[in-house]
């Protein structure tokens, strides 16, 4: 990260934002079976968040995630994912991040450093998000687009359920891809 980097992002950009549930996606794709990848998402979340342009370091997000909202298009491994082997989702409802720091990464990329807390279990992660666009919706909203994405271990949080392979291996990787497509709408007035 440089302190030097311009941004090609207009500053009338800067605002207070949220996230706009309907038109964003949170996913997430890990290994399974060795050989291929499962991906899901989860379809209840909110997120509030403050974006500066010329002064990055003022930037925040928070964001909420219902963990039982998670969705793999198979209703038998949401189940499992929603029990305690996995989210253990009754003692633990929620996903929570919040942001710890902000920083310009590239013209129209930040680094977003924050808590990301899952089971009970809070760690940090960085997640790099590119700067998509900014656009005037039918509605008369100002629309901020974000893309972003990192990789965790899942057994950080203490997710560790996995199963051996007859041919070696296990069923579920440890690695898991985080990603974030975001549409926000500006809050207040420009």
């Amino acid at each position: 990260m440089s302190a030097t980097t311009t941004s090609t992002i207009p500053t009338t950009v800067t605002g207070d934002y949220a996230i706009d549930p309907t038109h964003s996606r949170i996913g997430f794709v890990a290994r399974h079976a060795m050989v291929t990848k499962v991906r899901g998402s989860f379809n209840e979340f909110e997120g509030t968040g403050h974006f500066d342009v010329e002064n990055p370091a003022n930037s925040w997000l928070r964001l909420t995630i219902q963990a039982a909202s998670i969705d793999t298009r198979n209703a038998d491994r949401d189940g499992h994912l929603r029990s305690n082997d996995f989210f253990d989702m009754e003692t633990y409802p929620e996903i929570t991040f919040v942001s710890t720091e902000v920083a310009q990464s590239g013209p129209e990329t930040f680094e977003v450093s924050g808590d990301l807390t899952i089971k009970g279990v809070t760690r940090p992660v960085s997640v790099e998000f590119e700067y998509t666009g900014t656009a005037v919706d039918a509605f008369g909203a100002t629309r901020l687009g974000l893309e972003g994405k990192t990789v965790v271990n899942r057994k950080d949080w203490g997710i560790n359920w996995n199963a051996a392979l007859e041919a070696g291996g296990v069923l579920v990787g440890e690695k898991v891809t985080l990603e974030f497509e975001v549409s926000a709408t500006r809050t207040e007035n420009a």
